[in-house]
């Protein structure tokens, strides 16, 4: 039997205290990973008592951000975050029933209280934070009540409304495998986070085809795309289609922040891909783009294939010049190449808000290059010509222009 002591101190818990943090953001989005450093610090030495700093936490952080100006989103990431790391220590802690039990109690509430709303997204893990189909099943009975009410297809208004425990009810009745309720309480609902439940459901079902049909019958303009790739993807995956999951999904279902995050996802899913495949039909999804996908096509080592896509469009010039710096001792060539690339880029005014630095920044890096190369002559005489086709008064000609004794 799982005893959670109570006299265990957080640091975090006192840091945490309604309207503790006003309306600054950066306060709380550090405090926020503290916590989280402190919780995951608990995993190793004991996984009952992190998950219930994990438990703890999330009760605590709605009210501690209620007065948080949240117009930048950074605040709403980080909480989303957070969310991410924390459901799994709470799902994974080897935990009785009776310690599970009123963990789901102290999320249920904190979840109810959620007036922002921050912490939603508990309610898409709820038959997963159940840990076994008993209690998910209990829940299920205990929240399809209103939530069969909540989705009645009833004309009548007053007989239907919003219910906070909709998604929490789904998870739960996913969880304990009656997939046919799923399906029969969602009807005819045109709501995609209600949607993909049945999605799930057919699935589970092992109606794979029936349910990837439904999601792309699903999509619309109050559909995210994204979000109907990524199940289908999560399907066609787990027919042990790996390539016909890329192939359909693949490259839409893994996007990132950037695009070099994109890259690294696809290639992380089908490791079976070569870098040089999956970069070519990333770059054809983007057309006008090539240029942001230097970042990664210089990640894999594919040098000539990073500077040929920053030819193609405008590649950000302090990428460039950190391109040429870092690599000028051991591709000489390739750096000599961003860093032309980056003079030129800056003297047809791309980068933001560009300063005198960084153009001596990527003519220094370049210059280096060539003197590892030995082909400095030359370099310096492109460089001229990068000026040279620049208006009298460009930006790289006024910094350089003395240099070159224009």
């Amino acid at each position: 039997m799982n005893v959670v002591t109570a006299s265990h101190k957080w640091e975090f818990q006192a840091r945490f205290r309604r309207h503790a943090f006003g309306w600054r953001s950066r306060p709380a989005i550090l405090r926020i990973k503290q916590a989280l450093s402190e919780i995951k610090k608990a995993v190793r030495r004991d996984p009952v008592l992190a998950a219930d700093g994990a438990v703890l936490l999330l009760e605590h952080i709605s009210p501690a951000l209620e007065n948080v100006d949240s117009s930048s989103g950074a605040i709403g990431t980080a909480v989303n975050n957070a969310i991410a790391q924390l459901v799994p220590i709470i799902i994974d802690a080897p935990a009785d029933a009776r310690t599970r039990e009123r963990w789901l109690e102290r999320l249920w509430e904190a979840y109810q209280a959620d007036e922002m709303p921050y912490i939603e997204q508990i309610g898409d893990y709820w038959g997963e934070l159940c840990a076994s189909k008993e209690l998910a099943a209990a829940w299920a009975n205990r929240l399809l009540g209103i939530t069969r009410l909540a989705l009645s297809p009833d004309p009548d208004k007053s007989a239907r409304g919003f219910f906070c425990g909709t998604s929490a009810c789904l998870s739960a009745l996913h969880r304990a495998e009656r997939y046919q309720e799923i399906v029969e309480l969602v009807g005819e609902q045109e709501i995609w986070p209600y949607k993909s439940w049945v999605v799930k459901a057919l699935a589970g079902m092992g109606k794979k085809s029936e349910a990837i049909r439904y999601a792309e019958a699903s999509r619309g303009s109050w559909t995210s795309d994204s979000a109907v790739d990524r199940l289908c993807e999560e399907i066609v995956l787990s027919s042990g289609l790996a390539d016909e999951a890329y192939r359909r999904y693949g490259l839409r279902a893994n996007r990132a922040g950037t695009y070099l995050a994109t890259f690294r996802a696809v290639a992380r899913k089908y490791p079976h891909k070569s870098s040089r495949e999956i970069l070519h039909d990333l770059v054809q999804t983007t057309p006008g783009d090539e240029g942001k996908w230097f970042a990664a096509a210089k990640e894999e080592g594919l040098y000539d294939e990073a500077l040929e896509l920053a030819r193609a469009s405008p590649c950000d010039p302090r990428t460039l010049t950190r391109a040429a710096r870092d690599l000028a001792a051991q591709e000489p060539d390739f750096a000599i190449g961003a860093g032309l690339l980056a003079l030129y880029w800056l003297a047809n005014g791309f980068g933001y808000e560009v300063t005198s630095a960084d153009v001596w920044s990527a003519y220094s890096s370049t210059i280096a290059a060539a003197e590892r190369k030995g082909n400095l002559a030359e370099v310096r005489e492109r460089i001229r010509q990068t000026m040279s086709d620049e208006a009298p008064d460009g930006f790289v000609r006024r910094v350089l222009g003395r240099e070159f004794g224009l």
